[in-house]
């Protein structure tokens, strides 16, 4: 009997008109068929009752493998949803161009996509680019959505960081954080690391290569200038990584590794990366190793500050500014967090991670696509000309900030590049209690919900039929000014709620780097590089971008 009740459970969602109906109804009759014909009520009626069992197990089994194959062929392209395995080989075949795979499955489907998981194994996963069921779970029933304790247990090493926190704790943390952010004391330092770095780091290296005629992966250098300005504005520290010599940097290998092990843990059954953690073997083997380099990297820094604050009557009005750390520690105690190594050590993390790959992703992804758009790239260059003295326009040039806000141009080029190319490919959410999503879908507290940011910025539903192209001219108004898109169309700072905290810093520190290299550089890509994008947490070009550099001044 409980062949027949999932049996017929399942025939439901392959049969929706009349004539599968029936089929139905034959295939549910051929299965208790069975069931009665496999239980005589006599020897002498068995032989023949069990060869026409027998006959009608097959005829069932075939009906059901040609109701279940007729259901699939509707979408050929979108991975099939085989009995017991669900869809999980169809995902694993396209895991290696997962976004791409993501973006023809969201086309296909019409913005939503439900994806089946094995049996049993709790991994259904509803796949969304609609902008109406994004706006209702960021923001019109965002109580609803946390981040659920699953992403917490898949993004385990961030702790009870804001990344990781819900409710309260996350009230809390967000509180604080906007707080010390928006201080005037945090804006002087971000201004003064920003260019401080420029100069003194970036421009110096470029410089060498210009010289030297090398080539170099720009997304490496980017890496290690990002990963040098966050320690910098989070801990006070500058570890040195954009030098001429391009030193290891564990810290930064061991962010990748993790993040890496991250995107695995969404691909495969639960049982299976929990089953590697508890033998520390494969991808968690690595992930383990690479949070106790982070762990060890940031104690380092936790016990240097406080040192440091010890010895020093250094103020914190100080007139170049104050890094965050420094702020927890010596103003934390009064916003009702417990600013304890754990506390320090997680909220350390969370915005080393927010810092520096997000921003070191985008200003790759955006010089390459400056040279696949020149035209774009001309288009900068005249816009930082027109905000440079006529004597001065063809001498190398450093910008200031409040330079950097009037280029308008710049601005939405590089909204553009996080469009295509969003940083974080992928949201994840789950209900609290069940809902139905604008787009007619209902969710359950077992079921993730992920936003597809990749897919988003390639939708022509969204975006119009241009959608592939890089069109700043999309962000600029008919007053010339920069034009405001909702969040829940362009999510690549969050929205809602969440929404990105340290967005102005990002603008400001991409617009710093853009500026400074677009003026006093030509940037070349080498010929014949694979350019596609990784699959991790954090996207990345899976090769780098391996490009040599020019001086465009004396």
């Amino acid at each position: 009997m409980m062949i027949v009740f999932v049996a017929g459970d399942f025939t439901k969602t392959l049969l929706h008109n009349e004539e599968e109906q029936s089929a139905k109804f034959r295939f549910l009759e051929a299965i208790n068929k069975m069931y009665f014909t496999l239980t005589p009520h006599s020897t002498s009626q068995m032989t023949l009752k069990g060869a026409l069992g027998y006959f009608e197990i097959i005829l069932a089994f075939l009906c059901f493998f040609y109701l279940w194959a007729l259901r699939n062929n509707g979408n050929k392209r979108l991975p099939w949803n085989w009995p017991f395995i669900g869809m999980l080989p169809g995902l694993l075949r396209y895991a290696r161009r997962l976004h791409d795979g993501c973006t023809e499955a969201a086309r296909i489907a019409g913005g939503t996509y439900l994806f089946k998981g094995p049996w049993f194994f709790n991994m259904d996963m509803l796949l969304t680019v609609d902008p109406a069921n994004i706006h209702h779970i960021m923001s019109g029933n965002f109580p609803n959505f946390p981040k659920g304790p699953k992403f917490k247990e898949m993004f385990d090493i961030l702790g009870d960081g804001i990344f990781n926190s819900d409710m309260d704790l996350w009230k809390s943390q967000r509180k604080t954080t906007r707080f010390l952010i928006n201080h005037q004391r945090f804006h002087q330092f971000l201004v003064k690391t920003s260019r401080d770095k420029v100069e003194k780091g970036l421009i110096p290296v470029l410089d060498h290569l210009c010289s030297t005629g090398q080539v170099v992966d720009l997304q490496d250098l980017f890496q290690r200038f990002t990963f040098d300005t966050t320690c910098k504005l989070v801990t006070g520290y500058d570890p040195g990584c954009v030098s001429i010599t391009f030193p290891n940097v564990p810290f930064a290998r061991a962010l990748d590794t993790a993040e890496e092990a991250i995107i695995v843990r969404h691909l495969v059954p639960e049982i299976i990366w929990k089953l590697q953690r508890l033998l520390n073997i494969g991808q968690e083997k690595k992930y383990s190793e690479a949070w106790k380099t982070l762990d060890r990297v940031i104690g380092e820094y936790i016990s240097r500050k406080r040192e440091e604050l010890r010895k020093s009557s250094r103020s914190v009005n100080d007139q170049d500014g104050v890094d965050l750390l420094t702020s927890y520690i010596t103003e934390g105690n009064n916003m009702e967090l417990p600013i304890d190594d754990a506390f320090l050590r997680d909220t350390t993390l969370n915005l080393m991670i927010a810092g520096r790959d997000t921003t070191s992703s985008a200003l790759t992804w955006f010089f390459w696509l400056l040279s696949e758009n020149p035209i774009v790239e001309m288009k900068i260059r005249e816009e930082l000309r027109s905000i440079i003295p006529s004597e001065e326009a063809e001498k190398r040039q450093f910008f200031d900030v409040q330079d950097l806000n009037k280029l308008v141009y710049l601005h939405g080029a590089l909204c553009e590049s996080l469009r295509l190319y969003p940083p974080v490919p992928f949201q994840h959410k789950e209900p609290l209690e069940p809902d139905i999503l604008p787009s007619g879908h209902r969710v359950h507290p077992k079921m993730k919900i992920t936003f597809s940011l990749y897919a988003m910025g390639r939708m022509a539903s969204i975006w119009g039929k241009d959608c592939m192209v890089m069109k700043p001219e999309r962000w600029i108004s008919e007053r010339g000014t920069i034009k405001h898109e909702p969040s829940y169309k362009f999510l690549a700072f969050n929205a809602g709620p969440r929404t990105c905290l340290g967005k102005e810093v990002a603008f400001t520190q991409l617009k710093a780097v853009a500026a400074s290299v677009i003026h006093n550089y030509q940037v070349q890509l080498v010929e014949g590089q694979e350019i596609i994008p990784n699959v991790s947490v954090i996207l990345y070009i899976k090769h780098g971008l391996k490009v040599k550099v020019c001086k465009r001044w004396a």
